[in-house]
């Protein structure tokens, strides 16, 4: 039986006007480690559901696939101490796998926990793919409210990021959470992969900061726009430029700061981003 996603906890709540108990929804975060071919390549604390999607997506991010098809089964087996997601892979994977294993047991707020070089941990970035697609500066704004109403998980426990892909004509078309936002988007981006969404015809919209994880992951899936609520690191932008990839950071009160790449965004005004 899987874990749930939440519990209920006794607390006591203080406010001006005084204190009273009760009870508050909490996110569960659980061990959940990624085994392939009968061999464990990382344990990570995560949110307990979609986990197949998290699977997925971790594998294609981390390079260990380039295709879905690659993976020949998976299961998600549950266990008393934590959760498994067991995948089986062609030995010519595996191989080349195990070559550059890492062991990420750690919080959830890093995503390159265990990296056993600084080549690994800064490898280069993937290349974007041409793509057509552009936003209008109410689009941008539009995408991020989207997701806003489309994270129940987070509207129970206020403990959770989500990462979401939204498209032209289309809106919010798949959306995911997580303790951890960068298994958030490794959720996604395996949701879309599953699903063969072409990740080049739409947007990435994230409840947090930008990081370089999080470029690199959303260059590998190969979206040219991210959006997200909070800031950009100074790295993650270099990457962001050198991967064709548009940063529309920091969207709040009716506006955004836009960075990286920013012709995909059509302002309605004279953009100077060097």
């Amino acid at each position: 039986m899987m874990a749930e996603r939440s519990a209920s906890v006794p607390c006591v709540t203080v406010r001006p006007g005084g204190a009273h108990g009760g009870l508050r929804a909490v996110p569960e975060e659980t061990p959940v480690a990624m085994v392939y071919n009968g061999s464990t390549h990382a344990v990570m604390m995560a949110t307990p559901d979609d986990l197949e999607d998290f699977a997925v997506g971790f594998s294609l991010t981390e390079h260990v696939i380039t295709s879905p098809a690659q993976i020949e089964r998976i299961e998600v087996v549950a266990h008393e101490r934590g959760i498994e997601a067991q995948l089986w892979l062609p030995e010519t994977l595996a191989d080349a796998m195990a070559a550059r294993r890492r062991a990420m047991a750690g919080p959830v707020g890093c995503g390159l926990c265990g990296i056993d070089s600084l080549e690994e941990a800064l490898h280069p970035v993937a290349r974007v793919p041409e793509s057509d697609v552009t936003l209008t500066a109410a689009q941008v704004l539009t995408a991020a409210e989207a997701l806003r109403h489309a994270q129940p998980l987070h509207d129970q426990t206020r403990a959770v990021h989500a990462a979401g892909f939204w498209r032209p004509g289309d809106g919010l078309v798949l959306a995911r959470e997580d303790v951890g936002r960068h298994n958030a988007l490794d959720k996604l981006i395996g949701a879309l992969a599953r699903r063969g969404v072409d990740a080049t015809t739409g947007a990435i919209v994230l409840t947090s900061r930008v990081s370089v994880e999080m470029v690199q992951k959303c260059a590998v899936a190969g979206a040219p726009i991210l959006i997200a609520a909070s800031a950009p690191t100074a790295h993650a932008l270099r990457l962001a430029e050198e991967a064709g990839l548009t940063v529309a950071a920091l969207v709040r009160d009716g506006g955004f700061s836009l960075f990286s790449h920013p012709s995909r965004i059509d302002t309605g005004a004279s953009q100077n981003v060097a």
